[in-house]
């Protein structure tokens, strides 16, 4: 045994052509302040667990002023993201400003430049991404981006490394921890949209400008990202339905958990063939569904694949501290390439031809909650499931709630698997009744 260790590191001396790596850190806001505190504090910790010497070269941001809870050698602080760049000496690149622009310029002027890439940007990636992977093929460059989606739970890895050997028929996410956050507090106290938002933002769960939260923007970013790895089509914006929650009433929550539901807001990838169908929007669970238990900030992500089966994925998809252990993940992978291998594995493939088609959302098939506002007056149901049957959707079960005050009947449906398109048509002829004094709520159920 001790002469097969010996081989091995001795194998590992040849092989290796530096044992120290230089990082530079463009954007040093929450995550990046966290990112460099954890470089310069830990250097030791990552030198004596993997041989590596993971060296912070430089820090850029345009704001050098405001205070931190880490200090950094003045000689290392740079307004100019041109001088981390073009500095011949560092090897990977951390962009942690956000955006588009200039984030985008940044990251392929480092790719041009010889630098592998690390970054947590899932907004430029699912927008811009065909761009710049196009780049670090072109270069010869890595970009890593496990951060990008659900903080410091691996899924990125676990798809494009763990699970290489499988087929994926579905990926269902709560990507979002904020919408996750108000919708379980809905549940839980009953509360208003609007107040839980309050709350959400008092406790700095939500940013004050909470909308690509809270629209399912942000999740749809992250389903784009999940799309291409574990489907290999590089799905647009344009082709992901999103809904999000700001529509949401603490009464269907209510609605919803009578009849043994939860409510979450899921990001959706299901693989029929060679077509893929990608949404975002707020859904009914099983109440003894894995993921419905996920409440306040966490994320998780089920999978199901051929040789792995079902999977889940769980943990903090935010916060400084999960974001940060993602990219020094990135950080040390990227490490040991430089140090072992001597030349670029290629992490970003190019598309499969196992997807030829995305799916059009009036073409998807599910089954549906609906929530109708009606007047106390007999023959109302009757019209209802009239309209319903001649679009082709049958019911599978019907409550009648007690009048309100204002003389509504709330009449709550469950329906039988149905086509989108029938039943937005459906709802459009019922909400012109004269007895239905609301527009219906519908919510669309999964397993």
């Amino acid at each position: 045994m001790n002469t097969i260790l010996k081989g091995i590191a001795k194998a590992k001396e040849v092989v290796s052509v530096k044992s120290k790596v230089n990082v530079g850190v463009i954007g040093f806001g929450t995550i990046g302040s966290s990112v460099v505190k954890l470089l310069l504090e830990r250097r030791r910790f990552f030198r004596e667990r993997t041989g590596i010497e993971l060296n912070l070269s430089m820090v850029c941001d345009k704001d050098l002023k405001s205070r931190r809870d880490v200090n950094v050698p003045k000689v290392m602080l740079t307004k100019d993201a041109d001088r981390v760049i073009n500095d011949p000496e560092i090897d990977i690149v951390i962009e942690l400003i956000g955006g588009i622009h200039p984030a985008k310029e940044i990251i392929i002027k480092s790719l041009c430049a010889g630098k592998h890439v690390v970054t947590a940007n899932k907004y430029l990636l699912a927008a811009e991404g065909n761009d710049i992977f196009k780049q670090a093929e072109e270069n010869k460059r890595q970009i890593l981006f496990e951060a990008s989606v659900a903080g410091g739970v691996p899924i990125v890895k676990a798809i494009r490394e763990g699970m290489v050997a499988n087929s994926f028929s579905s990926i269902f996410g709560i990507l979002n921890g904020t919408s996750n956050y108000i919708l379980s507090r809905m549940s839980t106290e009953g509360s208003s949209f609007k107040s839980v938002l309050k709350e959400a933002q008092s406790k700095g769960y939500a940013e004050k400008d909470s909308s690509l939260d809270i629209k399912g923007l942000d999740s749809a970013h992250k389903l784009a990202i999940l799309s291409f790895l574990a489907f290999g089509k590089r799905v647009s914006m344009d082709d992901i339905h999103v809904e999000g929650i700001e529509k949401i009433s603490s009464i269907d929550i209510q609605y919803a958990a009578e009849l043994g539901y939860v409510v979450k807001l899921l990001a959706i990838a299901k693989r029929y063939g060679r077509e893929l169908e990608v949404r975002v929007h707020p859904t009914l669970l099983p109440s003894d569904n894995l993921l419905s238990s996920v409440s306040g900030i966490y994320n998780a992500i089920f999978i199901d694949a051929d040789l792995v089966g079902k999977q889940v994925f769980y943990g903090e998809g935010a916060g400084r501290l999960p974001t940060a252990s993602a990219i020094l993940s990135d950080i040390m992978g990227l490490a040991y390439t430089i140090c072992y291998c001597n030349e670029s594995n290629k992490y970003v493939a190019p598309d499969r031809a196992e997807i030829k088609k995305i799916r059009k959302m009036d073409d998807v098939r599910a089954r549906y909650y609906v929530h109708f506002s009606a007047i106390d007056k007999p023959g109302v149901l009757a019209q209802i499931a009239d309209l319903l049957g001649r679009h082709g959707i049958s019911i599978s079960s019907v409550v009648q709630k007690e009048r309100r005050a204002d003389q509504i009947i709330p009449i709550v449906m469950l329906t039988h698997e149905a086509r989108e398109k029938d039943m937005q048509d459906a709802l459009k002829k019922i909400d012109k009744l004269k007895t239905i004094k609301r527009k219906s709520v519908l919510m669309r159920l999964e397993r």
